[in-house]
């Protein structure tokens, strides 16, 4: 297999991916873990700063990172899930 091609492949599967993570059902469902998950991180880790009245930027962005990390590992888990699921029919 040539670099090439093997570039091609790496971009073909990141674009099937991407695909399958945005389709309806699934972005619902990683959205809604995101959502839970993030306000579960965020009451235990910034609630007292934030109810104190002082939030800084940074408290801001770790706030946010407590979304977007739960929904990245939801997304990984249904990517990892689709290729066992295909790998066993």
């Amino acid at each position: 297999m040539t670099a090439a091609s093997e570039a091609e492949g790496f971009e073909r599967g990141w674009r099937a991916a991407l695909a399958y993570c945005w389709r309806r059902e699934h972005l619902r469902r990683t959205l809604r873990i995101a959502l839970v998950v993030g306000v579960v991180l965020t009451a235990i880790n910034q609630l007292d700063v934030i109810l104190r009245g002082d939030p800084t930027a940074t408290t801001w962005l770790k706030c946010a990172m407590n979304f977007v990390v739960p929904f990245i590992v939801s997304n990984l888990g249904l990517l990892s899930g689709r290729r066992s699921s295909a790998s066993v029919t």
